[in-house]
């Protein structure tokens, strides 16, 4: 299977596949040296782009490195993320037709202040590349700062 990457509408480059791909297909691993959280906010305290990946318990990421780091976010995506052991990979979740963008759901968690405003395009954008439930957390979060 062939991927390549280039300038992408969603953001910035992105990773699109030159071949069909398959649902349930493994499209690539992602890779790269694992940090503790910790240490990764440390390092990217004051940079705007990361490309970790958070696994297991959270507490360890990935930083990213290779073709899997440039999939880029979408709220209607056609591929997700699968650990597998200690690996995690990118999956197809519907067959995927060459020049393709491939992209998921980041389904962010962490919290952070930053809004992490999503510009996949989608019919059904929730405009924000966070979790569902993280959207809640905050939510309730704004709820309990109103009252008081």
């Amino acid at each position: 299977m062939g991927l390549m990457i280039r300038s992408s509408a969603i953001h910035a480059a992105g990773c699109y596949t030159t071949a069909p791909i398959r649902k349930g297909v493994r499209v690539v691993e992602y890779t790269g040296p694992r940090l503790r959280k910790a240490e990764a906010d440390q390092i990217y305290e004051d940079s705007p782009i990361t490309y970790l990946f958070g696994i297991g318990s959270r507490s360890i990421v990935i930083d990213g490195h290779g073709a899997a780091m440039f999939l880029n976010h979408s709220c209607d995506p056609n591929c997700e993320t699968d650990e597998i052991g200690d690996r995690v990979w990118i999956l197809a979740i519907r067959n995927i037709a060459p020049g393709e963008e491939l992209t998921y759901d980041y389904n962010l968690y962490d919290g952070d202040e930053d809004e992490a405003d999503c510009n996949c395009g989608a019919p059904a954008c929730r405009k924000t590349m966070y979790s569902p439930a993280e959207i809640a957390r905050r939510e309730r979060v704004a709820k309990r700062k109103k009252k008081k």
